[in-house]
């Protein structure tokens, strides 16, 4: 499912990215790759603020509908 249909608490895997070179490169640098566990902290009006570790992100939704994850 895509990122952006979690709400906030719910933690998940990545299992995939959907898009091109640029938007796969941007997802790296922010460590979202595949098999990274990935924490919804917003989803609501707005971008989507998702915690990676100790980070955090802001991300828009047509980004979060790229990211496929599985729930925990």
């Amino acid at each position: 499912m895509p990122l952006s249909m979690l709400p906030p608490g719910k933690k998940a895997v990545v299992v995939d990215i959907i898009g091109g070179e640029g938007i796969r490169r941007r997802l790296i640098d922010m460590g979202i790759v595949r098999g990274v566990e990935i924490l919804v902290v917003k989803n609501d009006v707005g971008p989507l603020i998702v915690g990676v570790g100790e980070m955090r992100f802001a991300l828009g939704f047509g980004m979060a509908q790229k990211i496929l994850v599985e729930e925990l």
